[in-house]
């Protein structure tokens, strides 16, 4: 086979991404749902059984199954629907399977409306070495490791946690090619961003609207969330709302959840793609995002998006954090798409999360 070409390589776009399904790279259990395949990126939906595990794990040079039968607690049968209760860990079968291609590899994120929710979840592949990530010509079952955090879920076969992006070769950019899109279209509203390992995020603790609401902190001892209902929880019922009181700093309490807002407008050209670095040890023992996925398109005018914000999904560790008003939290970094999406994030795919300010997840009413 020919080594494929620059242009060919980078993150595939969704007509590319039915085209790995119809030549049985892609092994649906069962028929795609409507918008499953995203403009860069395919939801992973859950099969028909989840396990209660002693602990997470890698499989190293095991199947998945193997390491399963060595360390479930007991079966759970997903399709009328199950309870995972936080503080658990959770490995669940997924829907679609793999026959990728010698030189096709793949990676996956929890979803934006997984991560606004504090559910930790992780793909994993036989013999994987590293949680959501596939190697190139992997053939074989993927799985999903779930770990309510904060709030205890419903979920059933065929819910979407997941989603997994499939790449050939490395299209990632670097520090001066960040620098170059850039100037040719402004990715964050900043005139100077940094670009070292990405392009810098900055929070925002300066106040949305009149009230100076600058977040959320997630509460404890709530009721359940359906993770497939949209609008169907009350605010009140799971967050605290933070305002800012004019001081622009907010004090992390450890192993609390907040959601907080990016300073900048942030903006995925349609021939790119991006994904926020989750964590950075060098601004402080936080994580900023669970859910690194930025589809081409988002924030994009053309698409209705234009002056969306990067929610954060933000987290604490061990100890107290005083974070600041416009203090860099995380980094953006841009891959280019093997091909250009025939529809963008936001245009009529029913996105979410487009022209978004400070935005909970889908699943609760009247959220900003």
């Amino acid at each position: 086979m020919q080594a494929a070409t620059e242009a060919q390589q980078g993150i595939f776009a969704a007509h590319q991404i039915a085209a790995l399904a119809e030549s049985g790279a892609i092994k649906p259990g069962w028929p795609f749902a409507e918008n499953q395949i995203q403009p860069a990126s395919l939801d992973l939906r859950l099969g028909r059984r989840a396990w209660r595990m002693r602990a997470s794990f890698l499989p190293g040079a095991r199947s998945v199954a193997e390491a399963i039968a060595r360390h479930a607690l007991h079966e759970i049968e997903l399709g009328p629907g199950a309870v995972l209760e936080t503080g658990c860990v959770y490995v669940a079968e997924l829907a679609e399977s793999l026959a990728l291609p010698a030189d096709i590899a793949a990676a996956a994120n929890p979803k934006s409306s997984t991560g606004r929710i504090d559910v930790f979840t992780r793909v994993i592949a036989d013999r994987a070495r590293a949680f959501d990530t596939v190697e190139p010509g992997y053939r074989g079952p993927l799985f999903a490791e779930i770990s309510p955090r904060t709030f205890p879920i419903l979920a059933r076969s065929g819910s979407r946690l997941s989603q997994i992006r499939f790449r050939r070769g490395n299209a990632r950019l670097d520090d001066s090619a960040h620098a170059a899109l850039h100037a040719r279209q402004r990715l964050v509203s900043l005139e100077n961003p940094d670009f070292v390992g990405g392009v810098s995020i900055s929070i925002d603790l300066s106040g949305f609207g009149d009230d100076g609401l600058i977040g959320y902190r997630a509460k404890r001892h709530t009721g359940l969330i359906d993770v497939d209902r949209s609008d169907a929880c009350e605010i009140a019922d799971y967050w605290e709302p933070v305002f800012s009181g004019g001081r622009g700093e907010l004090v992390l309490d450890p192993g609390e959840f907040y959601i907080l807002a990016s300073k900048e407008e942030v903006l995925v050209p349609p021939d790119h793609a991006a994904e926020m670095k989750p964590f950075d040890a060098l601004v402080g023992e936080f994580r900023v995002h669970y859910a690194g996925f930025f589809d081409p398109g988002f924030g994009a005018s053309e698409a209705g998006g234009a002056g969306a914000r990067a929610v954060l999904e933000v987290r604490s560790h061990d100890v107290p954090f005083i974070l600041e008003d416009r203090q860099a939290v995380g980094r953006l970094v841009y891959e280019r798409m093997a091909q250009i999406p025939r529809d963008l994030y936001g245009a009529g795919l029913g996105s979410n999360y487009q022209a978004q300010g400070l935005k909970l997840s889908k699943h609760f009413r009247g959220a900003r």
